[in-house]
C-alpha cells in the first residue's frame, strides 16, 4: 500500500512542496518531465498535476491527499479536508483599483465591473458585504483590465504587490490569506490513514525546527539565574560548567519570532560567544 499524494507539476508551489518532501526525508525518483513517480524509502507515490485539478483529484480518490494553495481549493469547493496548514506559499487574495480611485470601503464595487480568475470566491465577498456588480472572468493578466477598459477593479493574488503598483493599481481589501495545505480524501481507509499519521509526524517536525534555532552562549555564573530566565527552551536550558572557573555553557532554543529581541537582551544581562544553529526538525 502506498499513500498517493498530488502536488503542482509547475508554478509558485512547486519547488516548496518538492522541499518539503526532501525535508521529511522522503526520496523522489526523477521526476522531471513524468505525471508520476515514487519514493524508494517511504510508501509514497507523488503525482505532478496541474493545480487547479489537484482538489478534484483528491476528492475523487484518485490521489489520497494533496499540496494545494487555499486559493484554489476553495475557489473549486471541492469535499477534501484539511490536514494541515503548510506554512509556504503565502499570498493573498485582494481587490485592487486604479491608483487615482477615490476608494472609501467595499461599497465602492457596487454596479462596477470586476475581472479576476477567482470568481467563485468574489462571488461570496460581494455577497457577504452585500454589495452586487459585475464580475468579467479572464484566464490571465488580470491586472491589465482596467487600464483596457475592460473592468474598474480586479481581484487577484498578491504577493509583493510589484505588478499592481507597475499597472497603476493599488490594494484596497483582502478577500482571502492564502497559504499551501495539505487536503485529503474524506474516505481513506485505516492503512491510509497510517501512513498519513506518519507523514503528519515528520512534516510537523520539519515546521517546528524552520521556526526556531538551537542557541549556545557562554555565561558568567553571578549572571547565570537573569540569563536563563530569559531562555525557556523546550523545557529548560542545558547548563554545562566551562574549563574555567566561574563560567558556563547554556544551551537553548528560541523562536524565530522572538530571536533577536532576546539576543539583544542576552548580550545585555552578560551572556558572551553566542552561537546560533539552525536546526534541522525538531521531535517533541
Amino acid at each position: 500500500m502506498k499513500l498517493k499524494i498530488a502536488i503542482q507539476k509547475s508554478g509558485r508551489l512547486y519547488d516548496d512542496s518538492v522541499k518539503l518532501l526532501k525535508d521529511c526525508g522522503i526520496d523522489l525518483k526523477n521526476g522531471v518531465n513524468k505525471l508520476r513517480t515514487e519514493s524508494d524509502n517511504f510508501p509514497m507515490e507523488i503525482y505532478f498535476l496541474r493545480d487547479d485539478d489537484i482538489p478534484q483529484y483528491v476528492e475523487d480518490a484518485v490521489a489520497d491527499i494533496g499540496i494545494v494553495g487555499e486559493n484554489v481549493l476553495y475557489e473549486n469547493c471541492k469535499q477534501v479536508d484539511i490536514v494541515e496548514h503548510l506554512g509556504f506559499g503565502k499570498c493573498r487574495l485582494s481587490v485592487a483599483v486604479g491608483r487615482g480611485e477615490q476608494y472609501t470601503d467595499v461599497t465602492y464595487l457596487q454596479g462596477k465591473r470586476i475581472a479576476t480568475t477567482y470568481p467563485t470566491l468574489v462571488r461570496q465577498f460581494l455577497a457577504k458585504n452585500k454589495v452586487e456588480a459585475d464580475i468579467h472572468e479572464i484566464s490571465g493578466s488580470v491586472e491589465i483590465a482596467p487600464g483596457i477598459g475592460l473592468a474598474n477593479a480586479i481581484v487577484d493574488l498578491v504577493s509583493s504587490g510589484s505588478t499592481l503598483f507597475m499597472n497603476g493599481l493599488k490594494e484596497v481589501e483582502t478577500v482571502l490569506q492564502s497559504q499551501a495545505v495539505l487536503v485529503r480524501n474524506k474516505n481513506l481507509s485505516d492503512e491510509q490513514q497510517t501512513i498519513l499519521d506518519k507523514f503528519l509526524f515528520r512534516i510537523r517536525a520539519v515546521k517546528r525546527a524552520r521556526n526556531t534555532k538551537y542557541i549556545l552562549l557562554n555565561a558568567p555564573n553571578d549572571k547565570l539565574k537573569d540569563i536563563i530566565a530569559l531562555l525557556p527552551g523546550m523545557k529548560s536550558p542545558t547548563v554545562l560548567p566551562l574549563a574555567e572557573a566561574g563560567w558556563s555553557s547554556v544551551h537553548s532554543v528560541l523562536n524565530e519570532n522572538d530571536f533577536w529581541d532576546i539576543i539583544e537582551r542576552l548580550k545585555d544581562a552578560g551572556a558572551q560567544g553566542i552561537l546560533v544553529v539552525p536546526i534541522e526538525k525538531m521531535i517533541i
